[in-house]
């Protein structure tokens, strides 16, 4: 018989709000529509000028000054000093993969530092950003989580991300030619369902349209949560079609409230309710995450559980993507047998589940989030 390798009985701590830390400074990004050409007008400037800004930074992914050739100098350079401070600065770039999976480890103005993933495919492109620098779930073997939170990001911390990836991809940067940024998934450094308000803020500058925004897809964002039931709630009511990616990783309360720390606060069936409920107002499919871990959630009859409880929520709502474990180094945690990960898939698909092993990319790399940070931390 297999011995579940046990977690540390002392309680794990939950910080759902960030310790207070220096404010980032105003970034273009963090304006709206409105603010922006009040905020130009304030410099001196004429009100269309915040187009012009808006355009060069959302269509061209530039906040350079000497890009911005259809402005005097003079006012470039008074509205970029103001208006577009240096929020991100690449610390270390790794690359796996011939060159089309980038991770980036960016430090902050206030020396913090977040990770962001840029990963290439022959017909699409991907990115996984960051929400908060460091995290306060706690789940045991995330390296993230063991990082605990620093803060959460602004809105134009997280969009800086974006952009930077986006202008790669536009400039021919990574293998495969100019190519523009397709999907985007928050499933970096952080909770953001614990930094909604940034999160959203970001999301409704994607979707916008040039040049106000990125126009990017609502259905090609996806937001992941370990299952922040009220923010859950809150997100099906916004009205924006993004997926909705739910981090459950055990079916059964006891084991998930070890794993998942915010699972003491909210349980697996209220949590699945609320996944349900967001199928129910928005018609997104939700993804199920699960990373498979040896010997402790990859049994067989956890497979079926799980696959009862989904099926008792009604069919067609929902798909699971299992997660080969990405160890960091020193954890006692490590992925599961492949005849394991093929027999907890097997049993999904009987009840009916469309299930889907999750690439994992990266792993050359310390493609686990957090990882990098960590090292840089030690």
């Amino acid at each position: 018989m297999s011995v579940r390798p046990s977690v540390e009985s002392k309680p794990l701590p939950l910080v759902m709000s960030a310790p207070r830390r220096g404010k980032p400074p105003r970034h273009f990004a963090d304006l709206s529509a409105e603010e922006r050409t009040a905020a130009v007008v304030e410099l001196g400037e004429k009100p269309f000028r915040a187009k012009q800004l808006a355009t060069h930074y959302y269509a061209h992914y530039t906040s350079a000054a000497e890009d911005m050739t259809d402005l005097p100098k003079a006012s470039r350079d008074l509205l970029v000093e103001n208006l577009f401070p240096q929020l991100l600065t690449p610390a270390r770039v790794m690359q796996a993969d011939g060159g089309t999976t980038v991770k980036t480890l960016w430090k902050l103005f206030d020396a913090a530092k977040v990770e962001s993933v840029l990963m290439r495919y022959p017909n699409r492109s991907t990115l996984c950003v960051s929400s908060q620098a460091g995290c306060g779930m706690a789940c045991p073997f995330c390296a993230t989580g063991q990082l605990g939170l620093t803060r959460n990001l602004s809105t134009a911390e997280i969009v800086e991300q974006v952009r930077s990836a986006a202008k790669s991809l536009a400039d021919g940067d990574i293998p495969g030619g100019p190519a523009r940024l397709n999907n985007l998934v928050f499933m970096g450094m952080g909770e953001p369902m614990a930094n909604y308000k940034a999160v959203m803020g970001t999301i409704r500058q994607l979707i916008a349209p040039a040049p106000e925004g990125l126009g990017m897809s609502a259905r090609n964002i996806t937001v992941s949560t370990v299952g922040l039931v009220p923010a859950m709630n809150k997100l099906s009511a916004e009205g924006i079609p993004v997926t909705l990616a739910l981090s459950l990783h055990a079916p059964d309360d006891d084991l998930r409230s070890e794993l998942v720390p915010i699972n003491t606060r909210w349980s697996v069936d209220e949590t699945l309710d609320a996944a349900r409920n967001y199928f129910e107002v928005t018609g997104r499919r939700v993804s199920i995450e699960y990373a498979l871990i040896k010997d402790m959630n990859d049994h067989a009859w956890r497979a079926d559980l799980l696959g009862e409880k989904l099926t008792a929520r009604g069919s067609g709502w929902v798909h699971v993507n299992p997660i080969p474990l990405n160890p960091t180094p020193g954890s006692i945690w490590t992925a599961s047998e492949r005849d394991v990960e093929d027999e907890f898939v097997a049993r999904l698909r009987g009840h009916g589940i469309p299930t889907t092993i999750r690439d994992t990319r990266g792993s050359d790399i310390d493609g686990a989030c957090g990882q990098l940070a960590a090292e840089e931390e030690e």
